[in-house]
């Protein structure tokens, strides 16, 4: 599974013209479901993102997790982040993607264990063609690339 992780003053997700997940200060999501990722690694990355130390505190260091600042998320599918660009040609490869009835639930399951922790969560629309808008803070972004069982 792969993440971008964007530190955010705001961030929105619009489908045909109508916004179906905003949030404010927090973070942006991009999150990628591959083919042999499990629960157990999905449930430890949904525990362990709100307490990155990536927030800055009064002196401005990345010392304050998304709990500290009462930051939300917004978590948007993107199976474009399994893109192989290696191979010859110019059409990117997306084989390693899970299927997508898969990634849906995975994604589920990953928004299900923030929202039980209490962190408030807004979401895209699973396979919908998508206008993403953001302000980076920062600008911070960290990429998550937790390699499948499998590779």
């Amino acid at each position: 599974m792969k993440f971008v992780i964007q530190r955010v003053r705001y961030a929105r997700v619009t489908v045909n013209h109508r916004i179906v997940g905003e949030i404010g200060p927090g973070l942006l999501v991009l999150a990628c479901i591959e083919q042999g990722d499990t629960e157990d690694r999905l449930l430890h990355w949904a525990r362990r993102i709100p307490v990155l130390r990536i927030f800055n505190d009064d002196r401005g260091k990345m010392n304050r997790s998304l709990l500290d600042v009462g930051g939300a998320i917004l978590v948007v599918s993107q199976f474009t982040l399994t893109a192989n660009l290696m191979e010859k040609g110019r059409r990117p490869s997306f084989t390693r993607a899970a299927p997508p009835e898969q990634a849906r639930a995975m994604i589920d399951r990953f928004v299900q264990e923030l929202k039980h922790q209490g962190i408030p969560v807004a979401t895209g629309e699973f396979g919908a063609m998508m206008l993403v808008e953001l302000a980076n803070d920062g600008p911070v972004t960290f990429i998550i690339d937790d390699p499948c069982p499998s590779t």
